[in-house]
């Protein structure tokens, strides 16, 4: 019985690298073994490329390997040498993962730089734009448009009513329509009444009742407004100027600015008032909104660390009532204008107001996903319905019922501001199914157990998990973005697609094809193929080794030195176009050539043997007197490294 022998090629490694040893020991030379071989390539590359070789592939295939590895300073290192080649015809996901490497280790100028050459050649990848103003935003909101049936709420006055919160089945509310009161005040600013809120029983649908006011320990002589509560009913924040236990306070110019403050439920009355620990005399917060868990509080400010006008801001509510570090929400969502009205839903939909992003006008309601991280997805105005050339804000939305409520001051209204109701018809998030297959390129055999992972157009990920026992894979993935979905199996080379989704509901199918990154060899087989080497190449009508030809060369005398009892016959064709004779002789020297090489670099001549076929053995049909194209003719013109003995 013939005993088999394993050793393993790894052509690329990506996320996992494979690692087998030969265990089993070779007979004598003479005896003849029905064996494979398995090579590890990439430390190949790794060692051709440290003898001062240089290939765009290898570098390609070294920088990946690493770079999907998380091992940045190594990918950058290959990425550079690639970078130092010629880059003319180099794919731009090239300048954007060197990017990424070169931040991982600092070298930001220079990063900097890959992604001005990035943004160059990528053209609409929104990775190099971030920031950048959309020119088409208005197709963009008209593409969210009619989603909305409005109308008024039926609570409105001719004064200011906006902002609106749920509590215990009723609409609370802020309004300036107590005109009545003995010392009610005007604000010189606006030459509106203070606004203290009020509260109106939600009936069917959300409609409201009729409005009367709130507590009257929450409400003052001076501004409140925009509350919210805690999800048992017995914490509340709210917006009022810096009026305290009777006392009002004014900062540096003398202006009296806007605070948070908290107050919570003791035998059913509103009690212990206070300003939040991170309130200031010199500058405002305000409009605060509870996370659904309530760990997390979201307001607006100007305080310092703030890039435009007002941002929106976060800050973590303890276990013990305490709060954390006040952290900016970013530039994804702020801008050097204003943004303002945050609201956060069951879902981990952030909604605000803001004119800073590209609108119809004034203030519109914008609306961003946030993620599992903590980031926060791509912002998206939600329509020319709630929308208007007017300030929209004040967003809020029951997302079992997909029934809200937003404010206004839109032509048509009743007062200043005016509360509007609403029923969203369709989700602002268009979603489809991506879905497909995992398989072998070669075998087309499907591939379970598969790791997929999703990433979005910033290459942040979005899910992940593994194909079925069928290869079959599926993602919710939002209508009108891009993907780029990787697939990772042990001994295949990693895989990854890019997908645009198209803009309506419906199903992506986007079929993988893996390829072994095994080449597994047997005697009789050219091992030339596992590394791509169709031919050792010469100057015209010479025999001595061109540089290109010698990094391949490397390949094969690497394989022969990780392998000391493998021997190969070495074998050079021509194609028909000289005479049979010249052929002949031209193959020979070529052949002889190459042993030599391999010689002189240590190889003994005793695992070596070759011969030149010249035109001897065609793969096709291009014979003398035979019209082929050079494409057909260049298929004859090969070198082959067949394995005689393992």
């Amino acid at each position: 019985m013939k005993k088999n022998i394993l050793l393993y090629i790894t052509i690329v490694s990506v996320f996992s690298i494979n690692i087998y040893s030969q265990k089993a020991k070779l007979a004598t030379a003479d005896k003849k073994y029905d064996g494979y071989a398995y090579i590890d390539a990439i430390k190949t590359y790794e060692r051709v490329a440290e003898k001062g070789y240089k290939s765009a592939d290898m570098f390609k295939k070294l920088g990946n390997s690493y770079y999907f590895n998380a091992q940045f300073n190594k990918a950058a290192t290959w990425y550079g040498e690639l970078f130092t080649m010629d880059t003319a015809n180099l794919e731009p996901e090239y300048y954007y993962r060197y990017a990424q490497s070169l931040r991982a280790i600092d070298q930001n100028d220079k990063a900097n730089e890959m992604m001005e050459l990035f943004n160059q050649k990528s053209g609409s990848d929104s990775r190099a734009k971030l920031f950048k103003k959309n020119t088409n935003y208005l197709e963009a909101i008209k593409a969210n448009s009619g989603r909305y049936n409005i109308e008024d709420a039926g609570i409105n006055s001719i004064y200011s009513d906006y902002g609106t919160a749920l509590y215990s089945n009723k609409l609370i509310f802020a309004s300036a329509r107590d005109t009545g009161s003995l010392g009610q005040r005007k604000h010189k600013w606006t030459n509106q009444y203070f606004t203290n809120l009020y509260s109106a029983d939600l009936g069917e649908d959300m409609t409201p009742g009729a409005a009367k006011k709130f507590d009257g320990t929450i409400n003052s002589k001076f501004h409140e407004s925009t509350p919210t509560f805690s999800s048992d009913g017995k914490t509340m924040y709210f917006s009022r100027n810096n009026y305290l236990d009777g006392k009002k306070g004014k900062d540096g110019n003398k202006i009296t600015l806007i605070k948070i403050y908290k107050a919570t439920l003791e035998n059913d009355k509103w009690t212990n008032v206070t300003e939040l620990p991170f309130d200031s005399d010199n500058y405002s917060t305000a409009h605060p909104a509870l996370s659904p868990d309530g760990k997390t509080l979201y307001f607006a400010s100007d305080m310092p660390g703030t890039l435009g006008q007002s941002d929106l801001f976060k800050v973590t509510i303890n276990e013990d009532g305490t709060f954390g570090t006040p952290q900016n929400l970013g530039n994804t969502i702020n801008t050097e204008g204003r943004e303002t009205f945050p609201f956060i839903n069951s879902e981990n939909e952030i909604y605000f107001a803001s004119d800073g992003h590209p609108g119809l006008g004034g203030l519109d309601v914008f609306m961003s996903k946030i993620n599992e991280d903590g980031t926060l997805s791509e912002v998206q105005n939600v329509g020319a319905d709630v929308n208007s050339p007017k300030d929209d804000f004040a967003y809020l939305i029951d997302t079992k019922s997909r029934r809200g409520f937003f404010t206004s001051n839109r032509d048509g209204g009743q007062g200043y501001d005016d509360i509007y109701k609403f029923l969203e018809t369709r989700r602002l998030i268009c979603e489809q199914l991506l879905y497909g297959e995992i398989t072998d390129i070669k075998t087309s055999e499907l591939l379970a157990n598969t790791k997929i992972t999703l990433y979005d157009n910033q290459f942040k990920i979005v899910n992940s998990g593994t194909s079925d026992d069928k290869g079959k894979y599926s993602f919710m993935v939002e209508c009108g973005k891009s993907y780029n979905v990787r697939a990772e199996k042990p001994e295949y080379t990693t895989k990854e697609e890019k997908i645009t989704i198209n803009t309506t509901t419906g199903k992506t199918y986007l079929p993988i094809a893996l390829e072994k990154e095994i080449c597994k060899v047997a005697v009789g087989d050219d091992l030339g193929k596992c590394f791509g080497i169709k031919m050792i190449y010469f100057d015209l009508d010479k025999s001595n080794i061109r540089p290109e030809a010698a990094l391949d060369l490397e390949k094969i005398l690497d394989v022969l030195n990780q392998n000391p009892t493998m021997k190969i016959d070495i074998r050079s064709h021509t194609d028909s176009r000289q005479t049979f004779k010249y052929n002949e002789a031209l193959s020979e020297r070529r052949a002889k050539s190459t042993i030599n090489w391999l010689v002189k670099n240590g190889i003994d001549t005793s695992r070596l043997t070759g011969k030149g076929y010249g035109e001897t053995q065609l793969v096709n049909k291009c014979a003398d007197d035979v019209i082929c194209s050079e494409e057909e003719h260049q298929l004859n013109r090969r070198s082959e490294f067949i394995i005689t003995a393992l």
